[in-house]
């Protein structure tokens, strides 16, 4: 196999842009394909997207299987912990701590295809790529997340290229830009949004919020800046346990929620920031001025899912949300941001969601039936300042499933300490290389199978 260059990230510019790139080839490559030939391969799993699903389960199932038995298709030679974008945003983390390279996350006893799937034909246990490449498949894993639809907001991509007060920290290329916004801010709105639509990590748009009204109330500018929470959502949080005490925070630090307003329109050159009022019977907008606005854009699975028998008519991949297999395809499972599963979309959940998929694609490829089952776990750390945090955990319908025997709504100084310290390293060593399936068996033992009420 020819040798081929893989590259890294090794800093970042002023407006979030990857800068000083690293780069490695021979040995370390020795997995990585770069195949021209065009005829149709086989592999008993392919997972399609190498993200913390396709890691983790990558991880489970290469050894098991062997090299060529397993392979990932994933286009990106950079692996990021998304989660700790928001540090990143608040200037508690650096970029490059983010980040690590896709061939390194993945085993050794697997085949990476650095490609895109361009179509998907489940009848026939078949797929392409753009690069050229047919696919055959015993079994398929869909973990390719969700794509960030900037474009779906007027003028939302120019003002993010060219105006260094209008940031995101859900990319790669805009999440530096939060803390320079934050550092040269001197007064005016500052406005973060809440879009409609299922996102990943819906609490990562308010945590940005309160962080930044902390930095900027302890380095004297929070009397000269407005802070705005502008959320399409009825309410602060879906949960009601949590959303009762973020009610009370926002309200004793001054931060003005606006509910129902979806961001439709960016005006970079004016400074204007365009509100759809979503209980407005005649699609009526509402303009807000803003010296800094933080989006957080729609987010949708890939357009490659839309038009395949695997997705509902929401474009997320059907399953069964207890056993996480495909409702149509047995030999097809889905776990991750990109399936219809009635819970948060979070690294946390996916943890869980592991242990569920590695137990149950064992069991069909044994022939039999899954029995493991999904209880929609799901964690959100909300950062309230820099050293506390909220440590919202919770299941399908609403239901607490909290791991420790403290009241978790409450902002604590040690879940602060877990979301910056201790979740890093769970990811890296435990949650991508398929060893970490969730908190589930600590809650039953700290908790003595005590539930925590709604």
């Amino acid at each position: 196999m020819a040798a081929r260059r893989v590259l890294i990230v090794a800093g970042e510019g002023l407006l979030g842009r990857p800068t000083g790139i690293a780069a490695q080839s021979g040995p370390a490559c020795a997995h990585f394909s770069t195949s021209s030939n065009r005829d149709a391969r086989h592999h008993k799993l392919v997972i399609v997207g190498g993200g913390t699903a396709g890691a983790a389960l990558a991880n489970k199932f290469g050894p098991r299987l062997g090299k060529e038995q397993v392979c990932v298709v994933e286009p990106n030679e950079t692996h990021y912990y998304q989660p700790m974008w928001t540090l990143v945003g608040a200037g508690l983390k650096h970029f490059h701590q983010s980040a690590s390279r896709e061939i390194d996350v993945l085993p050794k006893k697997c085949t990476w295809l650095q490609d895109k799937v361009k179509s998907f034909d489940p009848d026939n246990n078949m797929m392409t790529t753009y690069g050229g490449e047919s696919i055959s498949y015993d079994y398929l894993l869909v973990s390719t997340g969700l794509t960030l639809e900037y474009d779906k907001i007027e003028g939302c991509v120019e003002a993010l290229e060219n105006d260094p007060f209008v940031c995101s920290n859900y990319s790669p290329y805009y999440v530096n830009k939060t803390f320079y916004s934050l550092r040269n801010i001197e007064k005016g709105n500052a406005i973060f949004t809440f879009p409609q639509g299922t996102v990943k990590c819906a609490g990562a748009p308010q945590k940005a919020c309160y962080l930044a009204e902390d930095y900027l109330r302890k380095n004297g500018k929070r009397d000269k800046v407005k802070v705005m929470y502008n959320t399409a959502l009825p309410v602060i949080f879906g949960i009601p346990r949590y959303a009762a005490y973020l009610n009370d925070i926002v309200d004793s630090r001054d931060i003005a929620i606006n509910k129902r307003r979806n961001l439709v329109k960016v005006d970079y050159k004016k400074k204007i920031a365009t509100f759809e009022l979503l209980d407005s019977e005649n699609g009526e907008t509402e303009d807000y001025e803003y010296s800094m606005l933080h989006v957080a854009p729609p987010m949708l699975p890939p357009k490659e899912l839309w038009d395949s028998p695997l997705v509902d008519e929401t474009k997320f991949v059907t399953v069964n949300k207890e056993t996480l297999q495909h409702t149509k395809y047995p030999n097809v499972f889905s776990m991750g941001d990109c399936a219809n599963l009635p819970t948060a979309k979070t690294a946390a959940a996916i943890s869980a969601q592991t242990g569920v998929v590695t137990k149950n694609l064992k069991k069909v490829m044994a022939g039999s039936e899954p029995t493991r089952h999904y209880d929609g776990y799901t964690s959100c750390p909300l950062m309230i300042t820099k050293h506390t945090c909220i440590m919202a955990e919770f299941g399908y319908d609403g239901a607490i499933l909290e791991t420790f025997p403290i009241n978790q709504a409450k902002p604590r100084y040690t879940m602060a300490y877990m979301k910056k310290l201790f979740m890093p390293p769970l990811y890296w060593l435990g949650l991508v290389k398929g060893l970490w399936y969730g908190p589930g068996p600590f809650r039953k033992l700290f908790r003595l199978g005590i539930k925590t009420s709604n």
